[in-house]
């Protein structure tokens, strides 16, 4: 059973372990007690509550879109309310493409990340989105910061 993420306190040591982590999630245990200063077992027992915990949700690796054939990469958003709503169908998550879903506040329900290998394979998929409301692109033309480390909360005692 999983303890939820606002139940576990993470300590300056969680939040080491955490940024080795993000760094270089194939580190080995004994790499990162090496790292950390803590013994491999009391490693492996930290991460292992943390991914118990949910604050580690997995380990991925990073791919460049345009180098596996994903040239058009937008961000759409979905104007949509209701039975047709794109939140309510799971199967778009399984769409080839959909990359994120975000449910979102303001005038838009959701906020979706999504690649295509073509302009016309992106008109395809805006015209397939278009069934569950009205979509919004902007193309992302380039990424400057494509993922951040997460850090201590300002307002945390470890700060």
């Amino acid at each position: 059973m999983a303890i939820a993420p606002d139940q576990i306190a993470l300590d300056q040591l969680d939040w080491r372990l955490l940024a080795e982590l993000q760094g270089d999630a194939r580190l080995s245990f004994s790499e990162l007690s090496r790292r950390v200063h803590l013994s491999a077992p009391a490693v492996g027992e930290r991460v292992r509550r943390l991914e118990q915990a949910g604050v580690i949700t997995g380990y991925h690796a990073g791919l460049d879109l345009a180098a596996t054939g994903w040239a058009v990469l937008a961000m759409v958003r979905l104007a949509c309310y209701g039975s047709t709503c794109v939140l309510r169908d799971p199967t778009v998550a399984t769409w080839p493409g959909v990359l994120e879903i975000h449910r979102v506040t303001g005038a838009d329900c959701s906020l979706l990340k999504v690649a295509a290998a073509s302009m016309q394979g992106f008109e395809e998929l805006i015209d397939k989105l278009a069934a569950y409301g009205t979509p919004s692109s902007t193309l992302i033309l380039s990424s400057p910061l494509t993922r951040s480390e997460v850090v201590a909360p300002q307002n945390s005692p470890l700060n």
